[in-house]
């Protein structure tokens, strides 16, 4: 398994980045730390998550997942061995949303508290903010890196003109610019990004975080009828997929799984790995058994054919 550069930076990861999404959520404290392990030994060192990770939960404030990953780091006493991302600017609550420098500069320092660490090697815009300047949230960034707190940046859910603004911008003004972009992207998913953001990523060397890598469990095959969405938390958010387009891709995956001697997910996620802008696919487990898919997938050398396959079956 070899490490790839994250964009223009000098951060190297292993091709999967974790998902904290589900740290908090669908995992207990004990729960996650057993994921995480499992993660870590398997030689993995990427870990993604948010401030907002997880205010849907009732009686949840945010940060739940921030403290989960920072009270973990600290007993296993691995930060320097993890490289390690989360995000700003979501609905907290309260008010506490936006890139607006004084709302950053604020919410940093909340984040580093609940991750128990001094830096961020990655710091993301979690979602672009039309109410503020471009330059002044890219400033706020700038202060950051000059303090150590943050030592890159990324932007998510962001439209492509909005990124190319940005990157203008920094180049213009001489500040921090977007060295990663997380798109929502995966094999169902693909028209989104494929016709309007990835020739600019490719074009400006931007590290790739797509999230949802698995359609929220969709592609690992466990939603296969109406019946089944009420196996997880997240069951409902798949209904969507269960089309003829979705059945077509499952079909390809089980195809493949059985060529491979591997899993859908695994082999879903081997398509992510294997295409020229995608960095580290961001996923998430919430058992060790679902984790071993993750770990599989690297090492999933597809040949053309399958490619192929996979391409035909989820065309859009």
């Amino acid at each position: 398994m070899q490490k790839r550069q994250l964009g223009n930076t000098d951060l190297a990861v292993y091709p999967i980045t974790f998902g904290g999404n589900v740290f908090g959520w669908t995992l207990n404290e004990r729960e996650s730390f057993e994921i995480l392990d499992g993660f870590i030994a398997a030689g993995f060192n990427f870990i993604d998550t948010a401030d907002v990770y997880s205010t849907w939960v009732p009686r949840n404030v945010g940060g739940e997942s921030e403290k989960i990953i920072g009270k973990w780091m600290k007993e296993r006493n691995n930060r320097e061995a993890i490289i390690l991302t989360t995000k700003v600017g979501a609905d907290m609550g309260n008010g506490k949303k936006g890139l607006s420098k004084k709302y950053i500069l604020k919410a940093v320092e909340d984040s580093l508290r609940r991750l128990q660490t001094d830096y961020l090697d990655l710091y993301q815009s979690h979602y672009d903010d039309l109410t503020t300047p471009i330059s002044e949230t890219l400033e706020a960034y700038n202060q950051l890196i000059r303090e150590g707190k943050i030592r890159f940046i990324g932007a998510s859910n962001m439209s492509a003109a909005r990124l190319q603004e940005s990157l203008d911008i920094s180049a213009e003004l001489g500040l921090p610019r977007y060295e990663t972009f997380q798109p929502h992207y995966n094999l169902y998913e693909r028209k989104v990004f494929e016709a309007e953001d990835e020739a600019l990523c490719l074009d400006q060397n931007l590290g790739i975080l797509n999230y949802y890598s698995l359609a929220g469990g969709f592609l690992s095959g466990k939603y296969r009828s109406a019946a089944d969405l009420s196996k997880s938390a997240r069951g409902g958010g798949v209904e969507k997929y269960l089309d003829s387009r979705g059945f077509k891709i499952l079909e390809a995956l089980d195809q493949l799984s059985d060529q491979y001697n591997s899993s859908p997910a695994a082999v879903s996620l081997a398509w992510l790995i294997q295409r020229p802008s995608v960095t580290a696919p961001i996923v998430s487990a919430t058992s060790l058994n679902q984790l071993q898919s993750i770990i599989q997938a690297p090492e999933l050398n597809l040949d053309d054919n399958a490619i192929g396959l996979l391409n035909i079956a989820s065309a859009w």
